[in-house]
C-alpha cells in the first residue's frame, strides 16, 4: 500500500512539473512570437519615437532617426561573439536632430585583433546629419564582471574614417570596456544621454560591422528538456511499479505453481 501511494504521487509529481515545463515554454513561443510581430512592423519616424511615453512598450519595433555620430564617445564591448567568433560590439552615441536627447546605437559587430586585443579595427563612421534604423531594444546586455574596474574615462577620440583605430592599453582609461552601464556612461560624459533604451542598428554589414544579431536567448530548449526528463521520470516510475508490483509478483506465483506440480 505504502509503495502504491508513493508511486502515485510521485507519478502527479513528475507529469505535473512537466506540463508547467510545457506551459512556460508556450508561454515563451508567445513572447517570441509577439518580438516577431513588432520587427514587422512599419518603422517609427522619430517623431513618433520621440512622442511615446514608455519606449520600453514598443521594444523590438523598427525606428528611424537623424542625427548625428558623437564618434569621440565610440565604446568597444568586449568579449561579445558573432557566429562564435570572438570580437567587439561597436557602440556610438547618436545626437538627434532637432532636439537635446542622445541615444545609444548598438551599430556592430568587429572581429578582435587576436595579436593586439587593443588594436581595433577599421570603422568609418560618416559625419555629419545621417539617418539610422533600427530596433528599439534594452540598453547593452551586462557580462559576468569578477572585478570592478575604475570608472573608465571618455573614450578617446576616434581616428579619420576608414582607419584603423589604436586604443590605449591602460586598463579603465580605454574605449573597449567590458560592460556599459547608460546611467554610468551618461554621468561621466556629462550628455543627455536616454538611459531607458538603445538602438540596434540593422541592415546588412557596412562601415566595417556585422550586424547579424543573435536572438533573444528564450530558452525554450531547456523548458522542452526539463519537461522530458519530467516525463522520462513519471514513465520510470510507473515501468518500474508495474514491473516489481505486477510482473514480478505474478511470475513467482507461476515458479511456485510450477514447483509444486513437479512435486
Amino acid at each position: 500500500m505504502f509503495l502504491t501511494l508513493a508511486a502515485v504521487l510521485t507519478v502527479a509529481a513528475t507529469v505535473s512539473l512537466g506540463r508547467w515545463q510545457l506551459s512556460r515554454a508556450a508561454q515563451k513561443e508567445a513572447l517570441q512570437a509577439q518580438i516577431d510581430a513588432q520587427k514587422q512592423k512599419p518603422p517609427l519616424s522619430q517623431a513618433e519615437f520621440l512622442a511615446l511615453e514608455k519606449p520600453s512598450d514598443s521594444l523590438h519595433r523598427p525606428v528611424r532617426l537623424r542625427g548625428l555620430w558623437l564618434t569621440p564617445q565610440t565604446v568597444y564591448l568586449d568579449n561579445r561573439q558573432m557566429h562564435g567568433v570572438p570580437g567587439f560590439y561597436v557602440l556610438t552615441p547618436f545626437a538627434l536632430e532637432g532636439t537635446e536627447q542622445t541615444v545609444m546605437i548598438q551599430r556592430g559587430w568587429v572581429q578582435r585583433n587576436f595579436v593586439d586585443r587593443t588594436k581595433l579595427g577599421a570603422i568609418e563612421t560618416p559625419p555629419g546629419i545621417v539617418e539610422v534604423t533600427g530596433l528599439i531594444e534594452p540598453p547593452p546586455s551586462h557580462l559576468l564582471e569578477l572585478g570592478k574596474a575604475e570608472a573608465a574615462a571618455p573614450a578617446p577620440a576616434a581616428a579619420a574614417s576608414g582607419s584603423a583605430l589604436q586604443a590605449p592599453a591602460v586598463e579603465g582609461s580605454s574605449s573597449i570596456r567590458q560592460n556599459l552601464d547608460l546611467e554610468a556612461f551618461r554621468a561621466e560624459t556629462n550628455s543627455p544621454l536616454r538611459t531607458d533604451v538603445s538602438l540596434q542598428q540593422s541592415g546588412p554589414a557596412s562601415e566595417g560591422l556585422q550586424r547579424d544579431w543573435p536572438a533573444p536567448a528564450l530558452g525554450l530548449e531547456k523548458h522542452y528538456g526539463y519537461a522530458f526528463q519530467w516525463f522520462g521520470l513519471s514513465a520510470l516510475v510507473v515501468i518500474l511499479y508495474v514491473w516489481f508490483q505486477c510482473i514480478t509478483p505474478f511470475r513467482r506465483s507461476r515458479r511456485r505453481a510450477r514447483d509444486e506440480r513437479r512435486i
